[in-house]
């Protein structure tokens, strides 16, 4: 039969609980090193924190180009913010919606699955209402919990496109997303598109239009995303994004570059003098040059030839008459060497 312990032995073992030390084979030893790291199988973490930024600094730019659509559209001041980007599991995602709920689920062909786009009821009848010509102040009379109707689908779907608009040029410089939507559901539950336990990316976004508000999610699976996982990173993301010029930003440049100065230099003649001579020079010596006084003087960019030219006076000022071109200026400028004859000015 086991020992019993006696009231003060409880209360060591207790007081050595308590202050880190651990009892093994009778002996109590503390152990400082040890490192515990916190793990849950039902919710791996598939996606890194760096992935997780990314998420939130590309939506971010989608949630202010889909509140101007839906402002324009509703003829209404509506904001959309980004509350949260999370990732959990399939299963936990779709029990925690509303039922009845606007469930769309969206293909994309840039991607290697589908997605979801959930909008809350209570933010969904409001812009129906607003699109059928209402805008009432519905808020008193509480959420309508009912499945939207044939018609109501419809109205719905000019929200959805909205929204994927504003989704394929917030991912444009990821991939190209071209989403369409292939299913409209009131039941989430009925749609199971990938595994319960798949680790799902959740996009949360806040819709308020005047007194009413509700939630927009969206739901991208890790499949999904897994080969465009190496550019969703804050770095690779950034380095990517080009801005491309219209025609005016174009002009105004071309027209900037136009203006710029450059060195334009004349090359008389050159040759090559020991220090001794260069030590000896006075005045009226001569310095033959291997270049021949009929041969005209260098005009240079650079360092670069590309004109010749007759040196003279014009106007009472020093100037040079081109003769000859050796290169085309911009070839010059550039680096590269051309045929004068095309490019001649």
């Amino acid at each position: 039969m086991a020992d019993v312990l006696s009231q003060s032995e409880v209360e060591s073992l207790l007081a050595a609980l308590d202050s880190g030390v651990q009892a093994s084979d009778g002996v109590l030893q503390s152990d400082n090193t040890a490192q515990i790291s916190v793990y849950d199988f039902k919710r791996p973490e598939r996606v890194s924190k760096e992935q997780m930024q990314a998420f939130h600094t590309l939506h971010e730019g989608f949630s202010r180009e889909l509140g101007a659509a839906l402002s324009t559209m509703l003829r209404s001041i509506c904001e959309v913010k980004l509350i949260s980007v999370d990732q959990l599991t399939y299963s936990e995602f779709v029990y925690g919606l509303a039922n009845p709920t606007c469930f769309s689920l969206v293909e994309s062909k840039g991607l290697d699955g589908q997605i979801i786009l959930d909008l809350n009821p209570s933010i969904v009848f409001p812009i129906v209402d607003r699109l059928l010509g209402g805008g009432r102040d519905t808020h008193g009379d509480g959420p309508i919990q009912r499945p939207l109707t044939e018609i109501e689908v419809r109205l719905a779907t000019r929200v959805t496109d909205l929204i994927i608009e504003a989704l394929e040029n917030a991912w444009r410089d990821i991939c190209d997303l071209q989403l369409k939507v292939v299913q409209v559901e009131s039941n989430p539950q009925l749609v199971q598109i990938v595994p319960p336990n798949e680790v799902v990316v959740l996009i949360s976004f806040e819709i308020v239009l005047s007194d009413s508000r509700g939630i927009l999610n969206l739901c991208i699976p890790f499949n999904t995303i897994e080969s465009k996982a190496s550019k969703l990173s804050t770095d690779s993301w950034g380095a990517n994004k080009k801005t491309k010029l219209n025609a005016a930003q174009k002009l105004s440049l071309d027209t900037g570059l136009s203006l710029a100065r450059i060195e334009l230099s004349v090359r008389l003649a050159e040759t090559r003098l020991s220090t001794a001579d260069l030590m000896n020079l006075e005045v009226g010596d001569i310095i033959m040059t291997e270049s021949a006084s009929d041969r005209g003087a260098d005009l240079t960019i650079d360092g670069r030839s590309v004109f010749r030219g007759v040196p003279g006076v014009y106007r009472g000022k020093k100037a040079i008459r081109i003769t000859e071109t050796l290169q085309s200026p911009a070839a010059a400028i550039s680096g590269q060497s051309g045929d004068g004859d095309q490019h001649a000015i």
